[in-house]
């Protein structure tokens, strides 16, 4: 069970992501996971900095898609603000959505990298369809309820596999 919640790299923040270095490895598609990972939860705008990191992206050849659990007006604003698309009710780890955006930016999985913030979610999707997976911290300590206690099983298996 372990190699699937076994993030291949594991960093503190997605400007920590050198996408130079991932197009060198050979992805040419990044799926960024919304809450926790590219903002803050709940998070209406986007840091200037994500913007920065975006464009750098870009330059590097890569294609981006948001995949989100998440849903509503606020995912869609903030998507069409970064001008990325979006992928919405995603139900990570299933793997539907994550299929769909690599669909939208043309890349096959063993061409794409996945970023984001939950094992049991991103990490475990990501790795079942077979993708680069990037394991952030977390952008900030508000989140859903349901979350908090999933960190808690997070945080137990994480010092298992280190």
């Amino acid at each position: 069970m372990h190699r699937w919640l076994r993030p291949t790299i594991r960093t503190n923040t997605i400007y920590d992501v050198d996408a130079c270095a991932l197009a060198e490895r050979g992805i040419r598609g990044v799926i960024l996971d919304l809450d926790n990972t590219i903002v803050p939860w709940g998070a209406r705008e986007a840091p200037q900095a994500l913007t920065g990191w975006i464009e750098g992206a870009r330059a590097a050849g890569l294609a981006l898609c948001i995949v989100s659990n998440n849903g509503g007006q606020r995912v869609e604003v903030l998507s069409r603000r970064l001008g990325l698309p979006v992928l919405t009710g995603a139900m990570k780890p299933r793997r539907g959505a994550l299929r769909r955006a690599l669909a939208v930016m043309g890349t096959t999985a063993d061409t794409t990298a996945l970023i984001g913030d939950q094992v049991f979610t991103d990490v475990l999707g990501g790795n079942r369809l077979g993708l680069c997976t990037i394991l952030v911290q977390p952008q900030s300590t508000r989140e859903f309820i349901l979350t908090r206690f999933v960190r808690l099983l997070e945080r137990m298996m994480l010092r298992d596999i280190r």
